[in-house]
């Protein structure tokens, strides 16, 4: 089957002929309809997480956004059929341990991460193994397109954890969205969905008329405005909740300096080679005011539902997001016009 390989750390991925998945006893390998690129293959494909011990590994298949029809099942498996049409979680748990029988899935020390490690080849690909399926093999509501379940991807499903079940967001109160690109835009339109009142940062014209598009209420472009000092106006004292979807140091800072009084700051976007996972923070100002921080790293597989749900009820439309679609041969070109943030909203390989 034809893939997207990674070779070496920034070079382009290798489109070629690699051996089909091989089929577990208790996963599922499931044809590849639409696969999301995300900022996180970005890092992936430049070598990042070293310093955390989470560096991908090379001549490895990238991609981590799938959604297909399942083409082969495991001896062992109970809930999923053959041509079941499927999403899968890029936090793939075990399904057995405390975490993920207590919902905690995504921090299942047994689990795998979809197209990150060597015991998970991810789906820019034509077809993708998943395995214990029957804990991570979301079924997909009927009439749901592939490619708006690929732009649904790792992103809403990560912008909906963070807000929904780490911050804790609730209808009314203000959001400040620091970076609009795939997972920014989803957290925009989550919060919007949400009866939040949103501001997106961002230093693009086009990104914020994406995030206008999207539901948020107010935009601070950051090449003109002090970010903290704008969302400060605009919330009449900061907002209830903040969230870092880019993963650089001064976006992080101003995600933490724009919060009210007790408020919660949720990190999402993973740090670049400048930051080598550290940020300093101001800490006595976070413990005068009582600030929240809270990382947030997709979702966990049992609760995919609540999303779904949001998707089959009309609250969410992931395509309306939807900027390009690609071909696996177009897969390394547009990675590597995420360096200079050239992207165009969410981009979606289709086959």
């Amino acid at each position: 089957m034809d893939a997207a390989v990674l070779r070496e750390y920034g070079e382009p991925l290798d489109v070629t002929d690699v051996p089909e998945p091989e089929l577990e006893p208790h996963g599922v390998v499931v044809a590849v309809e639409a696969c999301g690129i995300c900022r996180s293959d970005w890092h992936a494909w430049q070598g990042h997480g070293e310093w955390a011990d989470d560096q991908v590994p090379t001549d490895f298949v990238l991609g981590h956004e799938p959604a297909g029809a399942v083409v082969a099942v495991g001896e062992r498996v109970e809930s999923v059929a053959e041509g079941d049409r499927v999403a899968v979680p890029f936090n793939l748990g075990c399904g057995a341990c405390g975490e993920c029988l207590n919902g905690h899935g995504n921090t299942c020390l047994d689990g795998r991460a979809l197209g990150f490690e060597r015991a998970a080849p991810g789906a820019f690909a034509e077809r993708v193994h998943v395995p214990h399926a029957d804990y991570n093999a979301m079924p997909l509501p009927e009439g749901v397109a592939p490619r708006d379940v690929a732009a649904l991807g790792c992103r809403f499903m990560t912008a909906f954890h963070a807000l929904a079940h780490r911050a804790d967001l609730e209808a009314g109160e203000w959001v400040a969205v620091h970076g609009c690109g795939g997972v920014g835009l989803s957290a925009v339109h989550v919060a919007d969905a949400l009866g939040a009142r949103v501001v997106a940062v961002d230093v693009a014209d086009d990104k914020l008329d994406r995030a206008r598009e999207a539901g948020a209420d107010a935009v601070v472009d950051g090449m003109e405005n002090d970010p903290v000092v704008g969302i400060e106006a605009l919330t009449d004292g900061g907002a209830d909740v903040s969230m870092d979807a880019l993963g650089r140091a001064e976006t992080c800072r101003n995600s933490v300096g724009c919060l009210r009084q007790r408020g919660r700051h949720v990190q999402v976007g993973l740090t670049t080679e400048a930051e080598k996972g550290e940020v300093s923070l101001p800490t006595d100002e976070m413990t005068r005011w009582e600030v929240d921080f809270h990382g947030s790293r997709g979702m966990p597989p049992t609760r995919y539902d609540e999303l779904l749900g949001l998707l089959d009820a009309g609250d969410l439309d992931p395509g309306s997001l939807v900027g390009r679609e690609v071909s696996l041969s177009e897969v390394p070109d547009r990675l590597a016009a995420m360096t200079e943030y050239e992207t165009d909203g969410v981009e979606v390989l289709t086959f």
